[in-house]
């Protein structure tokens, strides 16, 4: 069973933080099966992003690792079954029981069974849910750091988004980011450039139209050394500072959108033009 920390107050806020990356702990059964050792998981995992969650009344926090199964994959990717689907990495060692990865499928599916009872009750309270789906991801794969016109120091991602409904929120959101003080400097911040958002995002998209925004926020890892798992406390306190600063201004926008997307459309009355119309017309007679 995953094993899953959430703390739901569906009425203190429509905003959900979601860290389905955090954890790094596994099953006790599939670890004979693990081709990999600790760092090798930790390298790919996004430790620290559960505490980017507290800025908010509801959370959900995963600490079994993604390579026990990911949640932001589709289902039939969700185990990681060869290196192409996890960074050229051999997560398994050889002839692995089917049960195992059944077993982990199991927890896939139980976790969206139950994002879906969170994510109903925050949107019977409110109308519409705002999702932050919180992740990390490496700069340093190669000697040099990667470079940083491809790689925006926090990436927000909309791929699956409807941009016509939900501008306004990610505008926010983004230049808010953008006017933080991040430990005494401005960010990078910058949309689909690095990522557009995995699986959770348009799953969520899919079922909940016209009545969810999830961005997907991919931070940097530059609050951590990526390479030896040491965090920064300095660091993680400013980026939790700097999206905590989002939280009232993205409610706010996504109250406007929701109160302009349900305003009857107003139709023009024609009965009413066409008796102007007619007086116009027996003015002119005269």
């Amino acid at each position: 069973m995953l094993d899953i920390y959430f703390d739901i107050k569906k009425y203190s806020s429509p905003l959900l933080t979601i860290a389905v990356h955090n954890g790094h702990q596994t099953r006790d059964e599939i670890k004979p099966y693990l081709n990999l050792n600790e760092y090798e998981r930790l390298r790919e995992e996004d430790p620290y992003t559960e505490f980017f969650t507290h800025i908010n009344g509801n959370k959900i926090i995963v600490n079994n690792s993604r390579f026990e199964v990911d949640l932001n994959r589709p289902r039939n990717l969700a185990v990681y079954k060869t290196p192409e689907n996890s960074w050229g990495l051999k997560v398994w060692k050889d002839s692995v029981p089917k049960k195992i990865w059944e077993n982990s499928l199991y927890e896939y599916d139980n976790f969206y069974n139950f994002l879906k009872s969170i994510i109903d009750e925050i949107i019977n309270a409110w109308g519409f849910i705002i999702v932050y789906d919180i992740h990390s991801y490496n700069h340093l794969r190669e000697k040099a750091p990667a470079s940083a016109n491809e790689n925006p120091e926090v990436n927000v991602g909309t791929g699956s988004l409807n941009q016509k409904l939900w501008k306004p929120v990610t505008s926010y959101f983004i230049n808010s980011m953008k006017e933080s003080n991040y430990l005494g400097r401005k960010l990078d911040v910058r949309e689909n450039v690095k990522f557009e958002g995995g699986h959770l995002s348009f799953w969520i998209h899919k079922n909940y139209p016209g009545k969810s925004c999830v961005l997907a926020i991919e931070l940097k890892k530059i609050f951590m050394d990526e390479k030896t798992g040491a965090a920064d406390i300095h660091a993680i306190r400013a980026f939790k500072d700097a999206l905590s600063e989002t939280v009232p201004g993205v409610v706010h926008e996504a109250h406007l959108v929701m109160q302009t997307k349900n305003r009857p459309l107003q139709l023009p009355d024609l009965r009413k033009r066409k008796k102007k119309a007619q007086a116009k017309s027996k003015n002119y007679k005269r």
